[in-house]
């Protein structure tokens, strides 16, 4: 394969070790093409990245998915405005976003705390007698979708019917029957409960959305949808990503397990060095009209895969980018995205992350991948590791 006429982000190789793909890139072609399921881009250089995603005159969000559904979207017609506001351009982005911006507030963060360290804490317990546990399955993917699931007011026992379905959307890339159909089950689940919510609002986001009005005229449902799936989408995948690469990491380097152990001062900094390395999402942007961009000419309809995680290892930006820095005090990281399609979610993630890596080391200080076992990871939107061995001791 030539990764830079004809990359492959589903490629078990590339969902393994992207870092040498990008490393190679970015040296003899920063912006690599492909013509795989469509014409598509995949910049790695920091500086490329950031401009694309601040360019929204060229680059659209209507369509933010890394690998793009075959056919008709399946959103049509419950969806008909997408998943606002990350798959909305201004004007639409503007006002869903700041709809959504309270409830991920650092004030209502706060208040979502004492639910996750709660989780946490039973979860680690649960594992410490044991021998060998599931780091991801077993911890990471048990936390996001049931503190989203609070957010948004539904019962925390679907908690695994939600992971079903988000997996579906987001890890099946190539099978786009069951892609289609955990969208479908999941705006099917979503639109029952806006009957529900209507006869009976709660406190929740999707209560709180179905009441609110804009220029005096109720939110459309469509994007009370839209909304509702994007949170827990988004919200879900992505955080139990970013925690389990960071269990992975800690437990493939002793020295920076020890060093959060006993050292406090430090977590601010190593939190952010965490999402810095190990960046969880790719996003997509869709040329609007002919541009050339860094000397490669795209056409209108070509995709462009927003790779915030290699933007976060390129070395002209980071000094030793490819190691894991804990104290790294000059850290800009994309790894929430950047301009203003910027994750409005990120204080959500940062304190899930903090909390869950908090309560393990606490319960669990001591463990190490198991020997001779394999850690799987999933890529393509969303990398990060879905079966990961560890022996605790």
């Amino acid at each position: 394969m030539d990764w830079a006429s004809d990359f492959d982000v589903l490629d078990p190789q590339y969902i393994a070790d992207p870092f040498s793909v990008w490393d190679e890139l970015r040296q003899s072609c920063p912006v690599a093409h492909s013509s795989r399921r469509g014409s598509s881009w995949l910049p790695t250089r920091y500086e490329d990245v950031t401009a694309l995603a601040h360019d929204i005159e060229h680059f659209s969000s209507l369509e933010v998915a890394v690998i793009p559904f075959e056919g008709e979207a399946p959103q049509e017609p419950l969806l008909a405005y997408g998943l606002p506001p990350i798959s909305a351009d201004p004007p639409l982005h503007t006002w869903t976003r700041r709809l959504l911006l309270p409830w991920f507030s650092h004030k209502k963060v706060a208040g979502y705390e004492p639910l996750t360290r709660e989780l946490c804490r039973s979860l680690a317990a649960g594992l410490k007698e044991a021998e060998r546990a599931d780091a991801a399955a077993d911890y990471a993917q048990q936390i996001p979708v049931r503190v989203i699931a609070h957010i948004l007011g539904v019962p925390p026992e679907l908690s695994d019917t939600f992971t079903g379905w988000v997996r579906d959307v987001l890890e099946f890339a190539d099978d786009q029957q069951r892609r289609r159909a955990g969208m479908q089950a999941l705006i099917q689940y979503f639109l029952t409960e806006l009957d529900r919510r209507r006869a009976n609002p709660g406190e929740d986001l999707l209560s709180s959305l179905l009441q609110t009005e804009v220029e005096g005229e109720a939110i459309d449902d469509s994007l009370v949808l839209g909304t509702a799936a994007l949170v827990l989408i988004a919200g879900v995948d992505t955080t139990w990503s970013a925690i389990g690469s960071s269990l992975w990491h800690l437990a493939t380097h002793e020295d920076d397990r020890r060093r959060l152990l006993s050292d406090k001062e430090v977590w601010p900094l190593a939190i952010e060095e965490l999402l810095r390395a190990y960046s969880p999402v790719t996003m997509a942007r869709v040329v609007q009209r002919d541009v050339e961009f860094a000397g490669c000419p795209m056409r209108a309809g070509d995709r462009i895969l927003m790779n915030f995680p290699a933007a976060n290892r390129d070395p002209e930006v980071f000094e030793d980018s490819d190691q894991v820095v804990l104290d790294r005090a000059r850290n800009r990281h994309v790894a929430f995205g950047s301009g203003i399609h910027r994750c409005a979610g990120s204080n959500l993630a940062r304190m899930e992350l903090r909390v869950a890596l908090e309560e393990w080391l606490a319960a669990i200080p001591e463990f190490s991948l198991a020997e001779g076992a394999e850690v799987t990871w999933a890529g393509g939107q969303v990398r990060g590791p879905r079966s990961l061995p560890v022996v605790l001791r």
